[in-house]
């Protein structure tokens, strides 16, 4: 893989120079990235004024959560990277990610790509994301850059992610897609509905939903109960198509899907019991040279949910895609990473989260292949774009028979509250407080999603907030008795998920969130070894034999016995009226010195 150090950042764009926003990245250019040091502006009406170049447009968002309302969202400030993955995009936060890109710190830009004075700079530059304002910027694009010429494409985790998805099953989002002018999806999180709603809902999407990676199992291929589904074949096996083909102008591209690979273990099968997933990087090379040879396209692109990682290694291992557009991690990352392989090269992006960016390659391709390409993540600030009055309408529409259970005012933040880390966030350790309290458990876990906005001191929290962090199809709370060494077991076996050297077996996500334990990891130890000296808040020691009482939520194999995780939530934040956190549990790290991926850290 190549270092995006080498890669210069061109292309600037009118007033983002000013503003110290991403450049192009030129794709022949070997010198350190460059940006403009001039002092930003309050006049930020040109940020969006992208210059021309090549023939073919392709726009990407991807994780967006159903977040139809401009948001804050902190960017982590644990990224470990292990392995290969050491000290490379995106294992890269706060000033090391900053110095790698040559982004310059207090500008516009640092903001959007690092956690760092994040509160202090959300004041100052508002939220971001918002559908009505990335259908702004949408539109804006589409016309300055050509229609016939421009795709937008959506990595995924789109139908889930707030109160409105999920009492819809998603349907609010499908229709804000196809309000939003989405030509390509692929998912993951859509898989978390049952699959007659998810077979209903590809259906009213009226672009093409693809995925390579989903078969039906032999056993339901007989007597397939969704044999009338147009997206499935009969002869593969296939629940989805593979691959859709676009005609931009005369220039024919291939878009290829890939849906998260461990979606019936990190999510319920029970919800989709006749498909099967998995990375399947054979499959998508079989894929990529029928492509190439039946329909002699001249890109071909793979539009992702496997997670950077993933995406980085099958770069290495599949020839022939000229571009992988990737989601799942969640990783805002300015510039792509150029994978070497035998066919030649593949460019490897991912776009971030939560509606926050909007990803747009432009690729110059003549005599059947692509020759150059400028690519920049563009942030979508709501304050710098006037949103959309079509889509403004929707979103009042879809949450008006909502909106009085969702604006409840429920407590006072005492402190910034986020999620998105590989250990503990301070959102997580209210959601681990309140099953701790309300259910009585000397323990409490809660998933490591990275799905989840961020709340800034002093604010109210409201339960559009908490339905940000929890609202799931399988949300129902637990309280039950654990030995020990079932406790380091699970700890253990996310660990190994999140720190593998192997990014084939990493699924993505951060570790399990704690309350009321703390314990040591060992980054550098394997499966077995990595979780060492589990305590008690109290400071007594976690013995293996013995039992604890264990709270927690969103089990996978079957259903919990409690209620909804969010309403433990706000019935604690209820009671304390003011969302204060007395302690975070966040584990002790072995191996960590001199990672660029890790700053700002205790335990």
């Amino acid at each position: 893989m190549s270092s995006l150090s080498r890669r210069e950042f061109v292309q600037i764009m009118g007033l983002a120079a000013a503003a110290g926003m991403v450049p192009g990245c030129d794709s022949k250019t070997g010198s350190k990235p460059t940006v403009a040091t001039t002092t930003p502006t309050p006049d930020y009406s040109d940020l969006y004024n992208v210059p021309k170049f090549g023939n073919v447009n392709l726009m990407h968002f991807t994780d967006c959560h159903a977040q139809l309302l401009p948001i804050y969202f902190r960017e982590p400030s644990v990224n470990l990277g292990v392995g290969s993955a050491f000290g490379q995009p995106p294992h890269l936060v706060g000033d090391k990610m900053l110095q790698h890109f040559g982004i310059k710190p207090n500008s516009t830009e640092a903001h959007a790509f690092s956690y760092l004075s994040f509160a202090e700079a959300a004041e100052k530059y508002g939220k971001v994301g918002g559908f009505a304002h990335l259908a702004t910027l949408v539109k804006k694009l589409r016309a300055d850059l050509g229609p016939d010429n421009t795709l937008l494409l959506d990595g995924g985790d789109t139908w889930q992610g707030s109160g409105t998805a999920l009492w819809t099953r998603g349907k609010d989002m499908v229709d804000a897609t196809n309000l939003l002018g989405v030509d390509v999806m692929t998912g993951h999180w859509e898989y978390t509905y049952l699959d007659e709603e998810v077979i209903a809902n590809v259906n009213q999407f009226k672009g093409d939903f693809v995925a390579q990676n989903v078969f039906v199992r032999d056993e339901a291929a007989f007597d397939y109960r969704f044999a009338d589904f147009a997206g499935f074949d009969e002869n593969s096996q296939r629940a989805f198509k593979p691959y859709t083909m676009k005609n931009m102008g005369g220039v024919r591209v291939a878009v290829i899907g890939q849906a998260f690979p461990y979606t019936p273990i990190a999510n319920p099968q029970r919800f989709i019991p006749d498909w099967t997933f998995g990375i399947r990087d054979s499959e998508m090379q079989a894929v990529v040279d029928t492509v190439r040879e039946k329909e002699k396209p001249d890109a071909v692109i793979v539009i992702s949910h496997n997670g950077m990682d993933v995406d980085l290694k099958m770069a290495s291992v599949v020839s022939g895609i000229d571009a992988i557009f990737g989601g799942h991690t969640h990783d805002g990352v300015p510039a792509p990473s150029v994978v070497k392989n035998k066919g030649g090269q593949t460019l490897v992006t991912n776009a971030g989260s939560n509606g926050k960016f909007l990803g747009l390659m432009q690729l110059d391709v003549r005599n059947g292949k692509v020759q150059d390409f400028r690519y920049r993540l563009l942030p979508v600030f709501s304050n710098f774009l006037e949103a959309d009055k079509e889509m403004t309408a929707y979103i009042e529409k879809v949450r008006a028979p909502y909106t009085d259970k969702l604006r409840e005012e429920l407590a006072v933040a005492d402190t910034l509250l986020f999620r998105r880390g590989n250990f503990n966030g301070t959102f997580d350790q209210i959601i681990c407080d309140a099953l701790r309290v309300q259910l009585d458990a000397q323990i409490s876990l809660s998933p490591g999603f990275r799905w989840g906005t961020s709340v800034l001191p002093g604010q109210t929290i409201y339960m559009d907030n908490v339905m940000d962090q929890t609202c799931m199809t399988y949300p129902e709370t637990y309280m039950r008795e654990m030995k020990g060494s079932d406790i380091k077991l699970i700890l253990e076996d996310v660990a190994d998920n999140l720190f593998n050297d192997d990014p084939y077996y990493q699924q993505g996500g951060d570790m399990v969130r704690v309350g009321g334990l703390d314990y040591t990891m060992d980054l550098n130890a394997k499966m077995g070894g990595r979780i060492k000296d589990m305590r008690l808040d109290n400071g007594e020691a976690i013995e293996p034999d013995k039992n604890y009482k264990v709270s927690g939520w969103a089990t996978v194999g079957s259903q919990s016995p409690g209620e909804p995780v969010w309403e433990v939530v706000a019935d604690y934040l209820r009671d304390q009226k003011v969302a204060k956190i007395t302690k975070l549990n966040t584990p002790k790290i072995i191996g960590a010195e001199g990672n660029p991926g890790i700053s700002d850290y205790s335990a």
